[in-house]
């Protein structure tokens, strides 16, 4: 057998692998490939890797053994219990600092499981959150690397090689340990449920509340994308827009009306519910998918339940402009809740993430690429220990000149009947959180009242707790068993 002479390995030639196969080839990088099924392996060597250094092998043992020291394995496959079977086909073929990388879309526990279990047998593990689609994985991801520090200045060259760049910095950088690099890419992904709920929702009150054509609506998003929204999502958006069907129409009105999803929205509003952030905007863009795909229940209803009868009767482009103002506001809030909840998850598990490096991670090669993220690395340049990024001096100023728009827009989508579930939810989250006194005073007489569950007073320090008996006949002792 020759000497092993591959900088590294990709296990999956799904398009996202191929694609990320040839991004290393482009970059000097000779990579070993392996598919389970090999017919994959055999077109792809005559398609795609025709004529490049790219070596194909037919076991997972040849792959190990073309491999240079320490040993580093990408995978790229479905995400579960495919990774850990393609683990544990590797781990008795590799030498202890060998090295894998998980690249899928896997649950951050179950990326601090492999890493716990992989670390015993001395094998380095990194859980890297990819993301940009196949367009990304050919032309630059972002990637989001976390799992065995150790593992990084051995793989560091490769990924920050690959990734995507935004004014020559990589789009990749070290996250934490254990499961922290598919936390972040997690948080992510709910970030970009809410951004995609959002922009469906100015899409609703401008096509709706207006009327606006297809054709009208590719061009606000245009003009939207040249300014402060200036993003992946507001272009595609406005490309949508202008493609027609066979028969002439936009074909964005043949779609059904009822979305997918694979669970990363819904992981991150768990996650910010086991920790207890108030995350609620993309818990909102998780229940409108499920409300969505609602769409024979919603049919029924829609012959039976009635709402406002009249039309929009303002100015046109004002209307237009308060609801630009409205997303802007409301991506404001949804990025500062993922922010909050990254920072309640970097103290509950030890991570030190670097909050500045995450967004650099996300200007370039991601689908919630966009300005704005620019402008969240430099608050968090200015202050990386920022409480909010409500609090910083940039995004306050953002506020306050976007809140008459943005109150407007949801005082319209009430009156007109058009749901805004992500844009109103932030506005309430604003208004609370800007609150010194919110009335959970009053849930928690409720809750001392009904369960003896006891309550703090703003006349006595933090940390003594009172029970009252409200009727005179529930008795003095208070609750310690549970909560309500």
């Amino acid at each position: 057998m020759s000497e092993p002479s591959s900088d590294i390995a990709l296990i999956g030639l799904a398009v996202m692998g191929q694609n990320l196969v040839m991004n290393m080839n482009d970059h000097g990088f000779t990579v070993s490939v392996y598919n389970r099924t090999g017919s994959v392996t055999d077109e792809f060597m005559a398609g795609p890797a025709k004529g490049s250094k790219v070596v194909p092998t037919k076991t997972v043992k040849e792959l190990v053994a073309s491999l240079k020291s320490p040993r580093r394995v990408f995978i790229l496959v479905k995400a579960g219990a495919a990774v850990d079977a393609v683990i544990s086909e590797l781990t008795p073929l590799m030498a202890k600092g060998d090295i894998i990388i998980d690249g899928g879309n896997s649950h951050f526990p179950d990326s601090q499981r492999r890493f716990d279990q992989l670390k015993e047998k001395g094998i380095r593990f990194v859980g890297s959150g990819v993301s940009g689609g196949e367009e990304g994985a050919r032309r630059g991801p972002s990637i989001m690397p976390g799992g065995d520090p150790e593992a990084w200045p051995h793989i560091k060259e490769i990924l920050q090689s690959v990734s995507a760049k935004v004014e020559g910095e990589p789009c990749c950088d070290w996250v934490g340990e254990g499961g922290a690099g598919h936390y972040v890419k997690m948080v992510h992904n709910g970030i970009e449920y809410g951004d995609m709920q959002m922009i469906a929702e100015a899409y609703d009150l401008l096509k709706s509340g207006l009327g606006l054509s297809a054709d009208e609506l590719k061009a606000v998003f245009e003009d939207w994308n040249k300014g402060v929204l200036d993003s992946y999502l507001i272009e595609i958006t406005a490309e949508i827009f202008g493609l027609k069907d066979e028969d002439g129409g936009p074909l964005v009105d043949k779609i059904l009306d009822a979305a997918g999803q694979k669970g990363t929205g819904k992981w991150t509003s768990n996650s910010a519910l086991d920790l207890g952030m108030p995350v609620t905007l993309i818990g909102e863009a998780v229940f409108a998918r499920a409300l969505s795909s609602l769409k024979n229940e919603r049919e029924r209803a829609s012959l039976a339940l009635s709402g406002p009868k009249s039309a929009f009767s303002g100015e046109k482009k004002a209307f237009i402009d308060d609801v630009m103002l409205a997303l802007y506001a409301s991506k404001i809030v949804s990025y500062a809740q993922g922010y909050m909840l990254l920072r309640e998850a970097s103290k509950e598990y030890g991570w030190k993430l670097n909050f500045g490096s995450i967004a650099l991670m996300w200007r370039g090669g991601c689908i919630i690429r966009s300005r704005f993220l620019g402008d969240i690395k430099k608050a968090f340049d200015k202050n990386p220990e920022l409480e909010n990024l409500l609090i910083d001096d940039f995004f306050r100023k953002v506020i306050d000149e976007s809140q008459t728009g943005w109150r407007k827009t949801m005082a319209n989508s009430a009156l007109l009947g058009i749901p805004t579930p992500c844009m109103s939810s932030a506005l309430a989250f604003y208004d609370g959180y800007r609150r010194a006194r919110l009335p959970a005073n009053l849930l928690q007489a409720q809750r001392d009242y009904f369960g003896a569950h006891t309550y703090e007073r703003t006349d006595k320090k933090r940390g003594e707790f009172f029970h009252t008996n409200w009727t005179g006949r529930g008795g003095n002792v208070s609750s310690r068993s549970y909560n309500a």
